[in-house]
């Protein structure tokens, strides 16, 4: 996302330690290639921005992101009045990669939105409506929208950059409208869906993991940790800042039933000790899933099956029944969350080998490096 906004002419440089962002705005520039990799946020939030540039932006990216959905984005551009090109699916449908003919302005209005795949096709319009002529006013026409929270967050940081939104979540409708982006300091909350797989690590081996800095109040559909692995065995605790998971005292993991519909992120993690529980799980809400990284429903089950359990795909979401599991090689598909959830599976199950676990650089530099220390003897947060 860094080299995105670089490329269209906005100065993004690291301070400090480089734990800190300076970004300095500008106007936005065409003539420029974007390399999104298989970031669902840069090839859909970045098109939004691209209209708003002085030229042609070509947005493209991995073998797999050529088959991530982003027709929702690319269709209400169109609708306000943008030249978009695109790859085509072979069910006709649009994929990277795809090239914004920019003209340096544009008005905005009103317009429908099925973000039944991804709640990032309306953040990714929210985000950029303050630079639009009139602004923005999104409706949600598709059947379900998952991981709601997504949007709150988007919907409060624009409200704290100065911008005036209206939100009717209940009715799929939000409007935001054009003005300028207020500067200063912005703290970012640490990824509470990344520190899950180390929350889990407690249920899985037993002990006690403890992360600090977790939020007292947040938006994040990760917070649903809290409620979601107690219904697994665990106990949990948030006291000063640190989140405290301890795992069942006799080691049995309770299956669970749950409709992850806001927390689709969670899926894998959770899948994972359901896979290790003694009772029938069923996640549910979730079929967006299928559009991710990989389509993590067929990989979970195939994964969870490879190993000798019990999964099944459903129209929402995935069923698990209890079954021992022996070792394995898991596949890990390019999928950061893929991979944590086969390190899960590992803390429990011996001989269980992970190909690729250098995927989870995408959100963690250095997964592998950080489960070792978390497992290792001795002190530590």
């Amino acid at each position: 996302m860094v080299a995105a906004l670089r490329a269209l002419g906005a100065g993004v440089e690291p301070t400090g330690d480089g734990a800190d962002l300076r970004i300095i705005p500008g106007p936005l520039r065409g003539g420029v290639t974007v390399d999104a990799g298989l970031a669902g946020t840069v090839m859909r939030f970045v098109p939004a921005l691209a209209a708003l540039a002085d030229g042609e932006v070509h947005i493209d990216g991995d073998e797999r992101a050529r088959e991530r959905p982003i027709a929702p984005v690319v269709d209400a551009l169109r609708t306000l009045g943008v030249r978009v090109e695109t790859g085509t699916s072979p069910a006709g449908a649009a994929v990277l990669p795809l090239t914004v003919h920019g003209t340096g302005s544009l008005a905005g209005g009103p317009v429908d939105v099925d973000a039944s795949a991804s709640s990032q096709f309306v953040s990714a319009l929210l985000l950029a409506a303050p630079a639009y002529g009139d602004g923005i006013e999104v409706r949600h026409v598709g059947a379900t929208l998952p991981s709601l929270p997504h949007i709150t967050m988007t919907v409060d940081v624009l409200r704290e950059r100065g911008i005036e939104v209206e939100a009717d979540p209940d009715a799929g409708r939000w409007r935001v409208q054009p003005g300028p982006v207020l500067g200063g300091r912005i703290v970012v909350e640490p990824d509470l869906s990344n520190a899950g797989p180390f929350l889990a690590a407690a249920v899985a081996a037993g002990g006690t993991v403890r992360v600090p800095r977790w939020p007292t109040s947040t938006t994040q559909a990760g917070d649903r940790m809290r409620d979601l692995l107690p219904r697994l065995g665990a106990a949990v605790e948030l006291s000063d800042g640190v989140l405290s998971v301890t795992g069942p005292a006799d080691g049995r993991i309770s299956g669970l039933d749950a409709d992850l519909h806001d927390a689709g992120e969670l899926a894998p993690t959770i899948a994972a000790l359901c896979a290790l529980a003694e009772s029938p799980s069923r996640l549910r809400g979730i079929a967006h899933l299928r559009g991710h990284e990989t389509d993590r429903l067929a990989a979970m089950v195939t994964e969870i099956n490879r190993l000798g359990g019990r999964a099944r795909e459903t129209d929402d979401g995935i069923a698990i029944e209890p079954a021992p599991l022996h070792a394995g090689v898991v596949e890990s598909y390019a999928d950061h969350r893929m991979a944590t959830f086969a390190a899960i599976l590992g803390l429990r199950v011996p001989g269980v080998e992970v190909v690729d676990i250098a995927t989870t650089a995408k959100t963690m530099p250095d997964f592998p490096g950080m489960w070792a220390e978390m497992l290792s003897d001795g002190p530590r947060a």
